[in-house]
């Protein structure tokens, strides 16, 4: 059934994401401060017609602050029994509080972020990690299917934020690991697709080495092979990373990997040449630098 849908943030990921909607049928109507748009999607002149009376209303916005500012101005507009579904990345108490500002008003939420970046909000093939009520998941499910190709209901509101935050926190460290291994490699003497075809199909395997080699004519092609261009930024790595500790503060756990993670990226986006470049940028980095 065709659903009015209010998509607040047409950026790099929701342009996409908002189009895919649309060609699947429904009535999108789109609204970005910069003013962009998506095919498809009726341009709103103001974030207010974006809202007022859709079925359903998604943002895809840069953090947990104007998320809090969207959904203030958002949710007394929308009507009772109507769904809000955040697929931002954001910390998780944002996610919670929005959640339950818009039950306090009497709308469904749900706290969806994604994981397959740009390529996969284009091809719609993202995965949606979701907290929420399942009544909430019911009503987002035939849209994270146009969207996605797999969506995780992950428990109460926040637990998408959580599972989003612990993902990536692996891919942060495991990545970093990966280049590392292959700038020693490099200084041994190992041949590179030697290295690949050992680790990729030895215990060392992991997502960062078999779907996203970080060596440039290794394995299946990535930004590596586009002189890192970024599939998923550095910096975006970096707040994903802050988010975690942030997390982990708030929960109390010992998190060194991630912390340690969180360090490095800090340094390579903003002491060095990693902003802009993919996260797998750090095989470069370690090429460079020695133990001194």
């Amino acid at each position: 059934m065709s659903k009015k849908i209010g998509f607040i943030g047409l950026g790099n990921m929701g342009a996409p994401m908002a189009a895919n909607l649309a060609k699947a049928g429904h009535s999108v109507t789109g609204y970005d401060v910069a003013g962009t748009t998506a095919e498809g999607v009726t341009a709103a002149r103001n974030l207010e017609s974006a809202v007022a009376g859709m079925d359903v209303v998604i943002t895809m916005l840069p953090n947990g602050s104007i998320l809090r500012q969207v959904a203030a101005q958002a949710l007394p507009l929308m009507e009772r029994g109507s769904l809000f579904m955040d697929c931002s990345t954001v910390d998780v108490e944002s996610a919670k509080n929005t959640s339950q500002a818009a039950e306090d008003a009497g709308i469904l939420a749900i706290d969806a972020p994604v994981s397959g970046g740009i390529g996969g909000a284009s091809a719609g093939t993202l995965t949606f990690m979701a907290g929420g009520s399942a009544e909430a998941f019911a009503i987002a499910k035939p849209l994270f299917d146009i969207m996605g190709q797999k969506a995780v209901h992950c428990g109460d509101a926040g637990a998408g934020q959580a599972a989003k935050i612990c993902n990536n926190m692996i891919l942060g460290v495991t990545m970093i690991a990966t280049c590392e291994a292959f700038a020693l490699a490099d200084k041994l003497g190992l041949d590179r697709r030697k290295m690949f075809d050992v680790v990729s199909t030895s215990s060392g395997y992991s997502w960062s080495m078999n779907a996203y080699c970080p060596a440039p004519g290794v394995g299946p092609v990535s930004p590596a092979d586009n002189g890192y261009a970024p599939g998923f930024a550095a910096e975006l790595m970096l707040k994903d990373l802050g988010l975690s500790q942030q997390a982990a503060e708030m929960a109390n756990a010992d998190t060194p990997m991630g912390e340690l993670a969180r360090a490095i990226y800090a340094q390579f986006v903003e002491e060095e040449d990693g902003h802009g470049r993919d996260f797998s940028a750090m095989l470069p980095r370690f090429e460079k630098r020695t133990r001194g």
